[in-house]
């Protein structure tokens, strides 16, 4: 086999931005965290953790690259 057919997998996971429902302050998360992320100002729960990637309580989230 060439090394040109070789197929190099790409992680699921990346780097989010994550916009918070109450007051609006935007963070950047890893999509598949391993701990709960609240709000810095609010204390609003953002991101929780489960057994793989983590479920988005907050609005807008969109993949930085």
């Amino acid at each position: 086999m060439k090394k040109s057919r070789i197929h190099i997998p790409e992680p699921r996971s990346s780097f989010i931005s994550i916009q918070c429902p109450e007051c609006g302050t935007s963070r950047v998360v890893f999509s598949a965290s391993t701990s709960k992320i609240n709000c810095e100002k609010c204390n609003t729960l953002l991101l929780e953790n489960t057994g793989g990637l983590a479920k988005i309580h907050g609005t807008n989230a969109s993949r930085v690259d």
